[in-house]
């Protein structure tokens, strides 16, 4: 079993900033510095900051003063405003949350001021096809799968040993093209209203059609109120032949019956093949978790400038986690393609401040301690970082929680922060395969291959068996970001061509859906 982890090796041209080993002016219009690694108290910084002796130490990731400041200043990163100072700051002196405080408080008015964003362009030199499974309704898989969902979890028992019976069928058979059988459980379903019961249903139903399930065995009880046929009346793009479902109320043995109807599935699944299919049929979803102050610098940009790639080849890219949009959703509105898609990021920002306000919340009470540790003071900062996953393509589209992207390019999708709601969420969405970058690390998977990407290298080389690739590279002198985002393109291609990612190997494949409601 391989934990070779991935990063380019084959760079030329330096990476803005990285030559400077101790310290990295993101933008040049910011007024910090980031330590690329633990600054003593007293060191002196190199040219052209030579002038700057640090009145503090300071950790790696976090911000120090490039000028001294005063109490009530912007403090800027990434060239935006990320904060507000509340006590003076010498030159070099350490910003974070003791001195640092969020500039933002509730609903903001927005104008749509037109399109401010050009077209991008795919280069000659990358991959234009890549091996995947094609679905009858014109769909692309990565992956062969076998996906048992369940309507309610009450049965998450027998759902969990039909599909460890029917892996060891195909095993035994030796049926070819099969990438393997994965039991989907979760809590929900029964005693579930409006809502709670919608986001259920379609996220369920969103997973049923992801194109990574060559088929589908849906379980239900009989009496919950996610009912099985409706459930299934919302899955009429799928080939029928390709589902099965039953409720284990009207069987004698739901084993037994589950069983069979997979090894149907299974024989069925075992026909298909790879082929040659044009990139434009892949669909990236975008995700951070376990951010640190290195994450905007090195794993989101790289992350963004894939979906730059993705978008010029016409593939899909699905942008969620709203909170951590916060402070940055202005970025995103100028490169909505319509107004009309300017009006729906506004309701998908204000949609969420207004459910932290109904649930007596603050709106602004991101980052997470890890975050902070990790040098990342206020939600501004943060989102201006997240929001790099999206590149700089012209977003086409803003679904909701439990839709599927329908449209090549940016598409922005309602969904909250936490890890595994939003990539569960991504998979609904119609994601093939989610880039996770961390900082800190974390061995969540999800249905689909889930790459994870580090943003400094001590991670990687911590957890090997965690991460997929490094982008803390790109810190080294003499890196190209272009030549390294390429490098990494091309692994992702490979990846969903076959090449199994941490997540799989080790099956860390889980999902959870977002509850925000009342429970019978």
């Amino acid at each position: 079993m391989s934990t070779e982890i991935k990063s380019a090796a084959s760079c030329s041209a330096p990476i803005s900033g990285a030559p400077q080993a101790l310290v990295w002016q993101v933008h040049p219009r910011d007024n910090v510095l980031v330590a690329l690694q633990n600054l003593d108290a007293g060191q002196q910084l190199p040219e052209p900051w030579q002038h700057i002796r640090l009145p503090d130490a300071v950790q790696a990731g976090h911000k120090l003063a490039l000028t001294a400041l005063a109490e009530g200043d912007k403090v800027l990163k990434y060239g935006y405003a990320i904060g507000v100072l509340t006590a003076d700051v010498a030159a070099g002196g350490h910003i974070h949350s003791h001195n640092l405080k969020t500039a933002l408080d509730g609903e903001l008015d927005y104008s749509y001021q037109g399109l401010q964003a050009s077209p991008l362009s795919y280069p000659a030199d990358l991959p234009t096809h890549f091996k995947g499974y094609r679905r009858g309704n014109g769909q692309v898989g990565t992956r062969n799968e076998l996906w048992i969902l369940n309507t309610v979890g009450c049965v998450n028992q027998a759902a969990s040993r039909i599909a460890k019976a029917a892996q060891q069928y195909a095993e035994q058979q030796q049926l070819p093209n099969i990438d393997g059988v994965f039991a989907y459980t979760h809590p929900f379903g029964c005693s579930q209203l409006g809502d709670d019961l919608s986001h259920t249903r379609n996220i369920l139903a969103g997973l049923a059609q992801n194109p990574n399930a060559g088929a589908v065995l849906i379980i239900g009880l009989g009496c919950e109120n996610n009912q099985l046929t409706t459930l299934l009346m919302g899955l009429e793009h799928l080939d029928q032949s390709r589902i099965r479902a039953f409720n284990a109320q009207q069987v004698t043995d739901e084993d037994e019956e589950g069983l069979a109807a997979a090894q149907q599935l299974l024989q069925l699944m075992s026909q298909d093949e790879r082929s040659e299919c044009p990139i434009s049929a892949l669909s990236f979803g975008m995700k951070c978790g376990g951010s640190d102050g290195f994450s905007g610098l090195t794993a989101n940009p790289l992350v963004g400038q894939i979906a730059d790639l993705a978008s010029a080849a016409g593939a899909k890219v699905i942008l969620t986690e709203t909170p951590e949009m916060f402070g940055a959703e202005q970025v995103l509105m100028a490169r909505a393609r319509t107004e009309q898609v300017f009006d729906g990021i506004v309701q998908l920002v204000n949609d969420f401040k207004q459910y932290f306000i109904a649930n007596n919340q603050p709106v602004y009470e991101n980052p997470s301690p890890g975050n902070k540790a990790g040098g990342l003071t206020t939600l501004e900062e943060k989102s201006l970082g997240a929001i790099q996953k999206g590149g700089s393509a012209i977003v086409e589209q803003v679904i909701d929680y439990g839709q599927q992207a329908k449209v090549p390019g940016l598409t922005l999708l309602q969904g909250p922060g936490n890890d595994a709601v939003s990539s569960t969420a991504l998979t609904a969405a119609g994601a093939t395969l989610i880039l996770f970058t961390t900082g800190r690390g974390t061995p969540l998977g999800f249905p689909v291959p889930t790459v994870k990407i580090a943003s400094n290298s001590a991670l990687a080389a911590r957890k090997p068996t965690w991460i997929d690739y490094d982008a803390g590279a790109m810190l080294q002198p003499g890196q190209s970001v272009t030549e390294f985002a390429k490098e990494f393109f091309r692994y992702l291609v490979a990846v969903a061509s076959g090449e199994r990612t941490r997540n799989e190997v080790y099956l860390n494949k889980e999902i959870a859906i977002w509850k925000n409601g009342v429970t019978l």
